[in-house]
């Protein structure tokens, strides 16, 4: 019988959380339908794209709201279970609300490492197609900076023509065996500067053991400088600033390629965020629901649930804040980034270990 009953709870509970998760991906879409609609409404495209590339774009974002999905899916269920008297029959046969709570937060736990490691690299690969997409029916990207496995490359209007500069390693405002070639408005070669350096702090770049070869009427003209300046719209912050945005890396490849991808030029500090928010996702999802339990299981009585309701938005709002005061503090290096990821968890689990042996006494 025991088994039966913890059977039904997690069955409940699953599909619970697969509802409100079809509901939030239902939204998703729509809202972002039309944003992408509105991006390609001046393009001789299908309306299969825009449907297409939000279809991919929504998982990811499920994911980054999975704490409030887990919340509101245990605040659900748990009302039900209480309204329904499922709640009072779990307890006749032995099953306290701390045990009640313990098996949907490790379901909550599991969830979350499942997202990680079985769905996040799918989401990721989806985002990467979406951006790609984008990027090709965008009329508006004069300029490109990509980090892979040959490095940093950037491609730079100037005036009259165009610059492309590679370089083999990134390291803090440092840039090493640069080389920049200099096109004209028809894309011919008029100049090559290779340096050994580059200090990319400001946008004015101060290179090092410089070699500027000019290409005029069919001869070659080379030059050696100890140092050489050129003017970029790019600096160190503003390249870094491209690549905060790990949406398109999955957990293992942030585990898998960590150092090789600090040696591409990837900020460590960035890095280190990224991956302690991802790590953090399986114990916030636990805490959320304690949370939910918390507010739901306090007692067995039937009651509107308009109050939790309104009760669970408010929550969802201030956690929500929470967790960008936190981020906040760690780019404003009040704190370091990987505590800002770790906070609202300790934070919120040191309320909540309190509300779960109050409610584990009723």
């Amino acid at each position: 019988m025991i088994n039966i009953l913890f059977s039904y709870l997690l069955t409940g509970y699953l599909k619970t959380v697969l509802k409100v998760i079809s509901i939030f991906y239902c939204f998703g879409l729509i809202l972002n339908l039309f944003e992408e609609i509105e991006f390609f409404k001046n393009l001789d495209t299908s309306i299969l794209i825009p449907i297409t590339l939000t279809a991919l774009y929504i998982p990811s974002l499920i994911i980054k709201l999975l704490p409030f999905i887990i919340f509101i899916s245990s605040m659900w269920f748990l009302l039900y279970l209480r309204n329904s008297k499922d709640l009072l029959s779990l307890k006749v046969f032995g099953f306290s609300n701390f045990k009640i709570f313990l098996a949907l937060a490790m379901t909550s736990f599991l969830i979350g490492w499942f997202m990680l490691f079985v769905i996040n690299p799918v989401t990721s690969s989806m985002i990467k197609y979406y951006e790609k997409t984008k990027a090709e029916y965008s009329r508006d990207i004069d300029h490109l900076v990509t980090i892979n496995k040959n490095g940093l490359w950037i491609r730079e209007n100037v005036e009259n023509g165009y610059r492309i500069i590679s370089a083999d390693e990134t390291k803090s405002n440092i840039l090493k065996n640069i080389s920049i070639f200099q096109l004209d408005e028809d894309y011919v070669l008029i100049k090559r500067i290779y340096a050994k350096t580059a200090n990319i702090s400001e946008n004015k770049w101060e290179m090092k053991k410089v070699v500027v070869s000019s290409f005029e009427n069919g001869m070659t003209i080379e030059n050696s400088f100890e140092e050489y300046f050129i003017d970029s719209t790019y600096n160190h912050e503003k390249i870094m600033g491209l690549f905060r945005n790990f949406d398109t890396m999955s957990f293992l490849e942030l585990i898998l390629n960590y150092k090789d991808l600090q040696k591409k030029g990837y900020n460590k500090l960035y890095l280190d965020q990224n991956l302690n928010s991802m790590m953090s996702i399986p114990f916030f999802l636990f805490i959320m629901t304690a949370l939910a339990s918390i507010l739901t299981m306090n007692t067995l009585k039937k009651s509107n649930n308009f109050t939790y309701i309104f009760t669970g938005l408010v929550t969802c709002v201030i956690i929500y804040y929470f967790k960008d005061l936190s981020l906040a503090l760690g780019q404003t290096n009040r704190i370091s980034l990987s505590l800002a990821a770790w906070i609202p968890v300790i934070a919120i689990g040191m309320f909540s270990s309190i509300g779960i042996l109050q409610i584990n006494e009723k």
